[in-house]
This record gives structure tokens, C-alpha cells and sequence, in this order.
């Protein structure tokens, strides 16, 4: 077996020889992390992809992921090193259901959340991340909006708007294993730390946060913080960077229940086999991605500053 030093230096060796771009989400393996080269959230990843000077990008993150690179980049080979790293999220909306939701509620525009398939995406109005969901919500400038189809950033969006939010019943269920009382607990033991929630939390763990930030976000206030102990509320794939960037502040995960299974399936050697054959490539129809593409070009220009 490969040592991760051997591993890495050949996955960069090959990666300039095919002229290709590493993404790493900020939940995938520390190790994975570091042989990348762009880390951050998922849309941040695909839009880091589509401005740089490469042929193909490896997107080390799940399926959603690599399909929204696909739509942004559809002149460049997308690989995933792991087809069968999925979302639960994502599964638990169709593009079939969200049209059904549609009927049912005509005239109500749809904000996506990009944990969603690129045919989700498809019959959307426009896409939201957790970082600019508030934004794009209030962007659309209707009364009543449709968020799908995380519930609990639709209801941590509702607290932050006065538009009328209705959302599909879907979840994360890492982020939804944690509880109030774990919140209490690390508390408890980590007396005067600040508490970040990530909005996939349930509304009533988010409700206790001093903070409320996607990945990105809390990456940035950790940095600039000066508080010496951080409680994190998201996958524990984050922890990785924080350390990075802060070595002497503590971090502490509020809950050992904070793991996605999915996100930790990619290997170094998943990662160098995905570039030394080719395969597992991801491929968007051409009328879903262009439909796709327009709910995420409308996002970004919505969430301008």
C-alpha cells in the first residue's frame, strides 16, 4: 500500500499532465483536502472550476456537486472519483415531484437549494446556497416563495424574511442527528465558547447558535474570531480546515453524530485511478443543463453584492 505522500505526489504529477483541477468540498478527508487544488462549499467549487485555465476537473465532493461543474463547464471533463458518493438530500426530491409541487401551488416561484439534481434544478426558478438563500429568497420579490428541498433552511430563511415560505419535507441527515441536547452538552463542557450552527440544522438547534453560517462562512469567522474555543455545528470534514488556519484555537465538534458517510468514501486512490483512466465521467443532457444553468447563472447574479 501507497503511502499518502507517494499517493499525493502522483495524483499532482498526473493532474498537470492531463491538465486537470482538483475540488475538494470542505467535508471530504483531510488528506483528500490537501491535495486539492480549490477547498470551499459545492457552488463555490463549481465556479472556481469553470474560471480556471484546465481540461478536466476532479470534483471530490458527491454527485450534486460534479453535476453543477458539469452545467458550468460543459467544455470540460467532469470526474467523480466516487459515482456512488450520492446525496440523501438530493435523493429525497425528483424532478416529477417538484413539478406536482409546482401545480400545486401556481404562480409561487421556486427557490432550489443546490443539494438537488441537475433535473431539479431544470424545473426551478432559481438556485439558493445556505450562504445566500436569505438573498435570493428576497430577490425573487414575491409574498409566498416554495423552498425545496431542504425544510430547514427553508425555515431558517423564514425567520429571516417577511415573505411567506412553504418547502418541501426534505432534510440532511447529518446535519438533523444533531439535537439541543448535544448543543447543552458541548456547552456545558466548553463554558463561554460561541456555538456555530450551519442552517441544515434543525430550526431548534439553530435557534441556540450565537452564529448561523454555511461551511465558508464559518471558515471566515473562525479565522477572524478571537474567540480561543469554537463549537461547530456541521459535518466534522471542517475541522480540517479550521485547525489549518487557526492551530491554536480549540475546536470542538457539537456532536461525534456530525459525519457524512458519503462525503468520506473518496480515496487517494480513488482520486489517482479517476486520472489515470478517465472514467467516471459526469454527464448532464444537454436541455436539462441548459435549463439547470440558468437557475444557477440567475443565483449568482441575485447574490451580487
Amino acid at each position: 500500500m501507497q503511502s499518502q505522500e507517494k499517493l499525493a505526489r502522483e495524483i499532482r504529477s498526473l493532474a498537470a499532465e492531463r491538465k486537470a483541477v482538483i475540488l475538494a468540498h470542505n467535508y471530504q478527508r483531510g488528506e483528500i483536502q490537501d491535495v486539492a487544488d480549490f477547498t470551499g462549499d459545492s457552488l463555490g467549487l463549481s465556479q472556481a472550476a469553470a474560471s480556471a485555465d484546465a481540461k478536466v476537473i476532479v470534483f471530490c465532493g458527491v454527485h450534486f456537486m460534479a453535476e453543477s461543474a458539469a452545467i458550468l463547464s460543459p467544455e470540460k471533463t467532469v470526474l467523480l472519483p466516487r459515482l456512488d458518493a450520492g446525496c440523501p438530500m438530493a435523493d429525497m426530491i425528483t424532478a416529477e415531484g417538484l413539478l406536482k409541487a409546482r401545480e400545486e401551488n401556481p404562480g409561487v416561484p421556486v427557490v432550489t437549494y443546490v443539494n438537488s439534481s441537475a433535473a431539479v434544478k431544470a424545473v426551478s426558478d432559481i438556485c439558493c446556497t445556505s450562504a445566500n438563500a436569505v438573498k435570493v429568497t428576497k430577490s425573487t420579490g414575491a409574498k409566498k416563495v416554495f423552498l425545496a428541498p431542504d425544510r430547514n433552511l427553508a425555515q431558517w430563511v423564514a425567520k429571516n424574511t417577511e415573505q411567506e415560505i412553504i418547502w418541501w419535507n426534505g432534510f440532511c441527515p447529518s446535519h438533523e442527528r444533531l439535537t439541543v441536547e448535544d448543543v447543552k452538552k458541548a456547552r456545558a463542557e466548553n463554558p463561554g465558547a460561541p456555538f456555530l450552527a450551519h442552517p441544515e440544522c434543525r430550526p431548534e438547534v439553530v435557534n441556540l447558535a450565537d452564529e448561523v453560517f454555511s461551511t465558508s462562512g464559518m471558515i471566515r469567522w473562525c479565522k477572524n474570531s478571537t474567540a480561543e474555543t469554537v463549537i461547530i455545528g456541521t459535518e466534522e470534514g471542517i475541522l480540517h480546515q479550521l485547525k489549518k488556519d487557526s492551530p491554536k484555537k480549540f475546536f470542538v465538534l457539537a456532536s461525534q453524530k456530525l459525519f457524512c458517510p458519503n462525503m468520506k468514501l473518496t480515496t487517494l486512490e480513488d482520486v489517482l485511478e479517476a486520472l489515470e483512466k478517465m472514467e467516471n465521467v459526469v454527464f448532464v443532457k444537454e436541455d436539462v443543463r441548459v435549463r439547470a444553468e440558468k437557475t444557477l447563472r440567475k443565483m449568482i447574479e441575485a447574490g451580487r453584492d
